[in-house]
């Protein structure tokens, strides 16, 4: 078997999705709008779904079949698909004298998704088919585990993990690294990092890293020219005030829209948690930008004396005790986050942020890791890149590491990233398993 180029993969993917849109353009839309028979429009609307199609794909990492499990991917170009479709049938709709019928449309997207589902799992099987596993070799210093955790994520298939190293191994006899492919680094410091990152380079030999905080920090710095030395400039959380007007914006303008349409499930919900015994919300002190404290208001899923005897403790996960039958359901649908809507209209949270942390575990966190307080240079979010990335019970520094991805860089097409992959991950329940699962995952990531 052949291997197919990437930029081919692509392009196959964008002309399948393209032939069940423009039947249905063709056959159905094109005719009832205003602009019919012009092949202008035509060629505008085609044009458009390709650009949007091929757009949100690449933002949802659709085409990264060698580092992601296939259900990921699937998701990935189903939501994509879902996005480019509800943006042309609006563009339709502008094109239209009368309200389109969004039935075909939808047939059209169904059928879409099920041909994705049969190209991405032949592409997957073609990938593993032509694409022998890498030779790899783990180096680690202050975190162990990385080549249990690749194996725990079926990326065996990709990395055949050949020898695990401790860093000093490495930094005494380069030769071990003879004819590898592939280095992952794991809590390396600085000056050690840089030795085997200059020899990988040289050698050309692919080099996957965990970074530290200073690392991350600096994928924010401004370059710039003075005194005749290249320079990079750094500095605290602060985004274009253009950026900050347009987010906020976004931010009414969004939880308007899901408070409307939810209001029926919001009912439902508060009815549902009161006659559980004990009130329908749950009121929680929290911490945002700059460290202000802000209550937080969610659905209650637990007993009402939950932290009477444990004090300020994170979730188990489903074998908590606490949480009650209603909580159980509303937590699995994520349907207690939905009152959380009502702080973001109040300013004290943003859609996309870091997820605020109580005052006392923020406390506790600090007193182990300090730089957890640089998570507070930006406003609060209902998701954020830990949340989208990581995991309920991904460790406080990797949490930290990834806030601070996201913080060094604010743009507004992260941002709608964000929300676009918080979407897709709604339903992997690893996203919200509790600090009492998956222990020995935890134990291997520890800084």
């Amino acid at each position: 078997m052949k291997k197919i180029p990437l930029l081919a993969v692509k392009v196959i993917n964008i002309l399948l999705m393209l032939v069940p849109f423009i039947l249905c353009w063709i056959l159905y839309y094109e005719r009832r709008t205003s602009t019919v028979g012009s092949k202008q429009v035509s060629v505008l609307v085609i044009g458009t779904f390709i650009v949007l199609c091929y757009y949100f794909e690449q933002k949802l990492d659709c085409f990264r079949i060698a580092i992601l499990r296939i259900r990921d991917i699937i998701m990935g170009h189903i939501l994509a698909l879902m996005i480019t479709d509800a943006i042309i049938y609006i563009l339709i709709w502008m094109l239209s004298i009368h309200l389109p019928n969004p039935v075909p449309g939808l047939c059209a997207w169904l059928v879409q998704c099920g041909i994705s589902f049969f190209w991405t799992l032949g592409m997957h099987k073609n990938y593993f088919r032509t694409h022998k596993p890498l030779k790899t070799v783990v180096v680690y210093d202050e975190r162990e585990g990385m080549d249990l955790l690749i194996h725990a994520y079926g990326l065996e298939k990709r990395f055949e993990i050949t020898s695990v190293y401790h860093v000093d191994e490495v930094i005494e006899h380069w030769d071990i690294l003879h004819d590898i492919e592939v280095v992952f680094l794991c809590g390396i410091h600085s000056g050690q990092r840089n030795k085997i990152l200059k020899y990988c380079t040289s050698e050309n030999i692919q080099l996957f890293m965990i970074p530290r905080v200073a690392d991350v920090m600096m994928q924010g710095s401004e370059q710039m020219h003075m005194l005749h030395l290249p320079i990079v400039k750094t500095e605290r959380y602060n985004p274009l005030t253009e950026y900050l007007i347009v987010k906020r914006l976004m931010d009414v303008a969004v939880s308007l829209l899901a408070l409307l349409i939810l209001s029926p499930v919001f009912l439902i919900v508060a009815i549902a948690v009161k006659s559980d015994g004990g009130p329908a919300f749950y009121k929680q002190k929290r911490l945002t930008k700059d460290g202000k404290v802000f209550e937080i208001v969610k659905f209650r899923s637990m007993r009402v004396d939950a932290e009477k005897y444990s004090g300020a403790v994170l979730s188990a996960g489903e074998d908590d005790p606490r949480i009650t039958k209603v909580g159980r359901i509303i937590r699995m649908c994520r349907l207690d986050e939905i009152p959380q809507f009502i702080n973001i209209l109040k300013g004290d949270m943003s859609l996309v942020g870091p997820r605020p942390e109580r005052p006392e575990l923020q406390e506790k966190i600090e007193k182990e890791l300090p730089e957890f307080r640089l998570r507070l240079q930006a406003k609060a979010g209902l998701t954020g890149y830990a949340q989208v990335y990581g995991k309920y019970n991904t460790t406080f520094y990797d949490k930290l590491l990834m806030d601070l991805m996201y913080i060094a860089k604010p743009s507004l097409l992260e941002d709608l990233t964000i929300m676009l992959a918080t979407v897709r991950i709604l339903m992997n329940k690893e996203s919200t398993e509790g600090v009492g699962e998956c222990e020995k995952t935890l134990e291997l990531r520890k800084l």
